[in-house]
């Protein structure tokens, strides 16, 4: 018997998912499901994770889930992402819990220093982890999958040690990098990623918490020329469905979603942002004018010593809101180790 070439099978195989899935959507009604996210439409994400993940759902929907996204915060500002999945002002949006500081502490832990190593497996074991607990803490929603890309610190000076940080002004990521500004003396500028560059620029910040490639996309690169080589910590975030349009949908929709919400695409995605993310660091050397430093050991661990006590306070909070926080942070070490993740 021959073998079909690649592309035969590929077609094939094709045709054999359409006829499957085929049947079972036709019985479901035509739906829009609304994408609100807050970067711009050319970003990297919306490349690597919002496009593709819009395509594959229409096509495994036999067309019946139209997916519109809306980029650029046109249905709401930044912080606002998750409470607009939850009163229907979008079908799913992209969220960064961390922008609402003290709102969701448990999911928080993802986002102390030092915890993943890389954004791939770093996604898959946040969204395993998350998994367990997203019903409790984000009861408002349906979570869909969670993911993360991990950043550094870009400044107008050259900063290595953390005892620099005190009498600055920093942008942190989010509110658990806000914490570490604080420990260390600083001084924290909330705003968003969107309006970062502006802070930069006009003096009310002096560095800035964010991913390579990022910095490129929202211009901070112009005012931010130097970089600490690191993964000082990782941004999660959570893409938050409204409950309502789920219910609604038909029993083949409702399949269709399952398998776009779910581990594998977490992964998927995390990869893929983040390996994009990662490549903005040798763009950025190309330019020229900037000042990239690899930290020394000795440096490397006086940053770890210094942030070392977060975790501290954060099983202590964890406690204190009724959970058992060594244990839940334990769970999460052992998803991000089971997938080579663990910084």
């Amino acid at each position: 018997m021959t073998r079909p070439f690649p592309h035969a099978l590929a077609a094939l195989t094709a045709t054999l998912t359409a006829a499957l899935a085929g049947p079972a959507c036709a019985q479901d009604k035509p739906v829009e499901l609304r994408l609100a996210h807050w970067l711009p439409a050319q970003h990297s994400l919306a490349k690597t994770g919002f496009e593709p993940w819009a395509k594959s759902v229409e096509a495994a929907s036999g067309g019946t889930i139209k997916v519109t996204v809306y980029p650029a915060q046109q249905l709401g500002k930044a912080p606002d992402h998750y409470d607009m999945a939850r009163d229907g002002i979008a079908d799913l949006t992209w969220v960064s819990p961390g922008y609402q500081a003290g709102r969701f502490p448990l999911f928080a832990a993802s986002e102390l220093p030092f915890m993943a190593a890389g954004p791939g497996g770093g996604s898959a074991a946040l969204d395993a982890w998350y998994r367990k607990h997203a019903a409790a803490e984000m009861k408002d929603v349906r979570v869909c999958l969670a993911h993360i890309h991990n950043g550094t610190l870009h400044s107008k000076k050259l900063i290595t040690e953390p005892g620099q940080i005190k009498g600055m002004k920093i942008r942190p990521a989010n509110g658990t990098m806000a914490q570490m500004v604080t420990m260390l003396g600083g001084t924290n500028v909330q705003v968003s990623a969107p309006e970062s560059r502006d802070a930069l620029e006009k003096g009310v910040a002096d560095a800035i918490t964010f991913p390579w490639d990022s910095l490129i996309t929202f211009g901070i690169d112009k005012v931010a020329r130097h970089h600490i080589d690191f993964r000082l910590y990782s941004a999660a975030f959570v893409w938050a469905m409204n409950k309502g349009f789920y219910d609604k949908l038909g029993p083949g929709q409702k399949r269709v979603i399952d398998a776009h919400c779910n581990n594998e695409w977490a992964g998927r995605i995390g990869a893929a942002w983040g390996d994009w993310e990662d490549s903005g660091e040798d763009k950025i050397r190309k330019m020229g004018g900037h000042t990239i430093t690899k930290l020394t050991p000795a440096q490397l661990d006086a940053w770890r010593q210094a942030v070392a006590p977060m975790t501290a306070q954060w099983i202590a909070a964890a406690d204190k809101a009724g959970l058992d926080g060594k244990a839940v942070l334990d769970d999460l070490r052992a998803e991000l180790q089971a997938r080579n993740a663990a910084y």
